[in-house]
């Protein structure tokens, strides 16, 4: 196999390149236990049919590395993706916000307007553009300037809930309940208090269920909304010890009292026992405890795996069962904020469907609150690289904010105007997605080097941006730079890549063309120009992916446990151009600079000592 470039070339490439830069599934999901579950029908089977949406991971400050809450995770979506830095505001006096979801919703619903707050807070987000029915921007959450993190996470209620859900729901969805908690809250804890009294207050909309995490500095906190219409919610708090997997997000034991409040732990809507004993599911004479993951959930899509377990090839949703990935990520000990990253990127679950990849290392001491850090890869952080955006940021490269790239409704009108100059740069997330597919097409090839590459590249950044966030003296305008700087950088480091790994696949075999077999007969187009959406979806299998089996072909997350990113396998990048971009000094990759520059300073003595003879000669 062709391994990717080596940072230190020879000096004869290096003079040559000085040279040229002076010039210029199975067929249905099976649940664990899904013989005692009948499968919806209509519409609202697509809830259930799906093996897996987005992912979270929350540790505990005590199980860290650093003493630091950590909270990372990702959304999954068919969709555009872009990252913002949304600024504080202040609102009018009756200002209104709009909430809900339409008919045109697999469970449809009525829009309806609820009173906005006067201050909403600084947050930083990767947004979207397509949940059907729910209008966009869309938002899993992200991290504001109080140092509260969320993100959002699938769960399905049963069934029956399913069914009984109005066809004119109204009141916030999960989006909506997203943002809000980003725009309103001040800790986890007040994140849980202010989207249940919402709940309570507006009602909910739901998709067939749902939940929440968030976290601050001291503790963790588990939120979920259930479909049904009856506005039923649960919360759960996770201390400093705890590691929680959302994947979906659960909630099992739930002491009833704690619906009538004064417990620290636990809180609930009013209605969250005594309608489960109408319904006849649960019943306190005779069920030990209430089990909210047996009494309104479904069952996980994966039945509960051993630590190290490589998952059965056939398994429609492989190591989608969150205890079991809770045992897993325990045993990493104390955790780093490398191996968040590490399991966000992990390839068993990071694919085509992850919308983008998030970390927050929630330090409350920073010298500069301002410097609080979500680390943020623009798509699934698998072919992606993590760029460091503290809050106080002001700004972020054009490349990285929307594009109509995978916008929901774009192929059926025209460019505004107003963003024909956005449009006109090159959008990171297409990039990093074309990594992804280049990648993922061979993985056994391609795929070590690839992650090599990006984690030898955000090695060097964590230990550069742990010294600028612990200077007292950092002004977000410092920070904004190196953010960008990082970020270009980043894309430089993507459009290398994937030149290399196009280039070796074009010279190995070339490129795979898509099979005629699906073409009806008398169909003349080729079968280039035929449909390219995913024609399976029963299982996370079908979809594109790197996993080579449990993980990398090295293994898992906890496989790989140890030393993170090597800058000597960063190949030099520094060639490398993002389209549209004005190449300038200060654009330049920093690293490849300080690996060539002496190399690169003596080919540039020699070169203008060879034009000075040339010329003397010449005059001779």
């Amino acid at each position: 196999m062709l391994r990717l470039q080596a940072r230190l070339i020879t000096s004869a490439a290096l003079a040559a390149s000085f040279t040229m830069v002076t010039a210029l599934g199975a067929p249905s999901l099976a649940f664990a236990d899904d013989e005692q579950h009948e499968r919806p029908t209509g519409a609202q089977q697509e809830t259930f049919r799906q093996p897996d949406k987005s992912f979270a991971v929350y540790v505990g400050k005590n199980r860290s590395s650093t003493g630091h809450t950590m909270l990372g995770g990702f959304g999954h979506e068919p969709s555009s993706h872009w990252m913002e830095v949304v600024p504080a505001q202040d609102h009018p006096k009756g200002s209104k916000i709009t909430v809900g979801a339409t008919e045109e919703a697999d469970m449809p619903g009525k829009l309806t307007k609820i009173p906005q707050a006067r201050h909403t807070y600084r947050y930083l987000t990767s947004n979207y553009s397509e949940f059907t029915g729910m209008p966009a921007p869309l938002t899993n959450g992200g991290l504001n300037e109080k140092g509260v993190a969320a993100r959002d996470v699938w769960s399905n209620s049963r069934e029956e809930l399913v069914d009984m859900t109005p066809k004119d729901q109204t009141g916030p969805q999960y989006s909506d309940l997203s943002r809000i908690a980003m725009e309103r809250a001040g800790s986890a804890r007040q994140a849980v208090q202010i989207l249940g009294d919402l709940i309570d207050t507006h009602g909910y909309t739901t998709y067939g269920g749902n939940s929440h995490l968030f976290a601050d500095g001291n503790e963790g906190w588990v939120f979920l909304e259930f479909a049904g219409g009856k506005g039923l919610w649960a919360a759960q708090r996770l201390g400093p010890d705890d590691i929680r997997v959302s994947y979906p997000g659960y909630i099992k034991e739930f002491p009833t009292d704690a619906v009538d409040g004064g417990n620290r732990d636990f809180v609930g809507s009013k209605n969250l026992v005594s309608f489960a004993e109408k319904q006849g599911w649960y019943d306190p004479d005779k069920d030990e405890k209430f089990d909210l993951q047996k009494v309104y959930q479904e069952p996980f899509p994966t039945k509960s795996f051993p630590v190290g377990k490589t998952a059965d090839s056939k398994d429609a949703a492989p190591y989608r069962n969150p205890v079991s990935l809770e045992a897993e990520f325990a045993e990493l000990g104390r955790v780093k904020l490398e191996d968040m990253m590490r399991i966000v990127r992990d390839p068993r679950w990071s694919d085509d469907r992850s919308g983008y990849g998030h970390v927050a290392e929630i330090d409350p001491d920073l010298p500069d609150p301002r410097l609080a850090t979500l680390w943020m890869a623009p798509t699934a952080a698998v072919t992606a690289p993590y760029i460091p955006v503290s809050i106080g940021t002001r700004d972020l490269p054009v490349e990285y904010t929307q594009h109509r790239y995978l916008t929901a409704g774009a192929s059926a009108e025209y460019l505004e105007p107003e963003y024909a100059e956005q449009e006109a740069t090159e959008s990171a997330t297409q990039t990093f997605k074309r990594l992804m597919y280049a990648t993922c097409a061979r993985p056994e090839k391609y795929l070590a080097d690839v992650t090599d590459a990006f984690e030898g590249f955000e090695a060097e950044q964590i230990k550069e941006w742990r010294k600028l966030q612990q200077t007292a003296d950092t002004t977000p305008a410092e920070a904004t730079d190196y953010t960008n700087r990082q970020a270009l950088d980043g894309l430089r480091l993507g459009n290398h890549l994937l030149d290399d790994v196009l280039a070796e696949s074009r010279a190995d075999g070339g490129l795979h063309e898509p099979e005629d077999a699906s073409q009806e007969d008398g169909t003349t187009a080729s079968a280039r120009s035929q449909s390219m959406g995913l024609r399976s979806s029963d299982s996370s299998r079908d979809r594109m992916h790197c996993d080579v089996g449990g993980g990398w072909a090295d293994g898992s997350t906890l496989d790989r446990a140890g030393d993170y990113g090597d800058p000597d396998k960063v190949p030099d990048y520094s060639s490398a151009r993002i389209s549209g971009h004005q190449e300038a000094s200060g654009d330049r990759p920093e690293s490849a600079w300080r690996t060539w520059t002496p190399w690169g300073v003596t080919a540039a003595a020699l070169l203008v000592g060879g034009v000075a003879v040339w010329r003397s000669r010449r005059r001779a």
